[in-house]
């Protein structure tokens, strides 16, 4: 019987160190989704103004697939997060995928026809890593890093860092000015209007 059970923890274990070799490294995880979302953004069928809603619909699926929106959200707000109810935050973070979204694919859809370029990739931890890209056109290299988390089995995006401006940060200073003087309600009211506007 004991034999019977350090036969079952032995092939236990090895199951437990062989899964996380199977998740795809940020790199390849990265360069994946950008490839997707830009094939996305070349497709002649989605140019028309009539394709509008069927390319953002594929637009967001790739997106929900490669950032991790909680995280996102989290950190954008840091010590304010604690603020927030958890049904302000759950309509925080649905507000605010769809403001970043409107905000990453505006920057991709301006370098649709360069080359971009994945050129290396840091591990900070088992759990964070980072993995650097650029945009190079005929007159110069644009720097875009992408943040990345492993949680639940894969990697996926909370900052993108582009031209040494972090995402995170940004929005991080404009809500913190804002929620210094306001409550979170207020907050919510912004995004509501700029999505509402988008």
């Amino acid at each position: 019987m004991q034999k019977k059970w350090t036969g079952f923890f032995s092939v236990l274990m090895l199951f437990v160190f062989i899964v996380p070799v199977y998740a795809a490294a940020p790199l390849a995880v990265v360069e994946t989704n950008v490839n997707k979302v830009l094939d996305v953004l070349r497709d002649p069928k989605l140019k028309a103004p009539a394709a509008k809603d069927a390319k953002t619909q594929r637009l967001r699926v790739i997106y929900k697939g490669m950032f991790n929106e909680v995280e996102f959200s989290r950190r954008t707000l840091g010590r304010n997060w604690n603020q927030f109810t958890p049904a302000q935050r759950a309509e925080f973070i649905e507000l605010f995928e769809q403001v970043l979204e409107k905000a990453y694919l505006d920057k991709i859809l301006s370098y649709t026809n360069e080359k971009i370029e994945y050129t290396r990739e840091i591990l900070h931890s088992d759990k964070q890593a980072e993995v650097q890209t650029k945009v190079v056109t005929s007159s110069q290299e644009i720097p875009i890093f992408y943040r990345l988390i492993f949680a639940d089995g894969s990697w996926r995006v909370y900052d993108v860092v582009v031209e040494n401006v972090s995402l995170v940060q940004n929005y991080r200073t404009q809500f913190n000015d804002i929620l210094a003087k306001n409550n979170p309600e207020h907050l919510l009211q912004i995004l509501r209007k700029r999505v509402k506007e988008q």
